[in-house]
């Protein structure tokens, strides 16, 4: 299972909440959580990256917001278990991918960051090619999480990749997508697995202070919106054997439906 993007105090709330849950709900092995807004909108600390990994979760990815709080630089050379981007030049604190190790397989999580409308980084296709290079033999269960901004530019990776990982999953813009599939060769593909943050809000952040933004143009700080969370992510079902994945599913806890009147509307 992967939770994404969690935003700050909400996201952490109902991350907290839920995950003995649906660990226990959809018979989860593996647990993957993309946090790097956890920390009042924008990077992670220590602090909260240890209680994410005390409650269960066996990874944490990040973004290009894992710059965000300085004090996660040492935590990140000397805990193997968050993830920056790979792509990031030689010298930068941190790993990009690491292999663990679970009852059932080992297990391989890439994170890997976009480059249309993003910071410039190195290129994630070579970049991946010289990861799976480095992989050993018997890690045939292979995640990625690709942190970018345009679907395009996801969909190519998820293309690139079909068949030589087990799952292709894209974070970074808060929006859950409804593409979820298995590719001809057996990868996991989604779009964006959505945020897990509060749901009156643009991506987390107070909609009042973004309003104001893009109105009149001037300096408005963002500050994490108040209310009720939603908990997004995706189960994918892999073959600990072949690393090819049977199944992928969306997740959404609470599940909203709204409705107007009695009328009902297809778009």
């Amino acid at each position: 299972m992967m939770i994404g993007d969690v935003v700050g105090k909400p996201g952490r709330t109902i991350l907290l909440e839920n995950l003995a849950s649906l660990r226990h709900t959809h018979h989860v092995d593996f647990i993957i959580v993309n946090a790097e807004n956890s920390a009042a909108g924008i990077g992670i600390t220590p602090d909260i990256a240890d209680t994410l990994l005390k409650a269960g979760v066996q990874v944490i990815t990040l973004g290009n917001h894992a710059w965000g709080k300085r004090e996660i630089y040492p935590y990140l050379d000397k805990e193997a278990r968050i993830l920056r981007p790979a792509n990031y030049p030689p010298g930068v604190p941190g790993q990009g991918w690491g292999v663990y190790r679970n009852a059932l397989a080992p297990v391989a999580v890439v994170a890997l960051q976009g480059r249309a409308f993003m910071e410039p980084v190195d290129d994630p296709f070579r970049t991946i090619d010289a990861i799976l290079a480095a992989l050993p033999p018997d890690c045939k269960i292979i995640f990625i999480d690709f942190h970018a901004e345009t679907t395009s530019e996801k969909q190519t990776f998820g293309w690139y990749v079909d068949g030589r990982v087990s799952a292709v999953i894209g974070t970074h813009t808060h929006i859950q997508t409804a593409d979820e599939r298995i590719l001809p060769q057996g990868t996991a593909y989604l779009t964006d697995v959505g945020m897990t943050g509060p749901m009156e809000s643009v991506i987390g952040m107070r909609y009042d202070s973004v309003i104001n933004r893009v109105t009149t143009l001037l300096p408005s700080r963002f500050e994490v919106a108040d209310g009720d969370a939603q908990l997004c992510g995706v189960l994918i079902d892999v073959d600990n054997e072949t690393g090819k994945a049977h199944a992928i599913q969306r997740i959404q806890v609470p599940l909203h439906t709204t409705t107007v009147g009695t009328a009902r509307f297809i778009m």
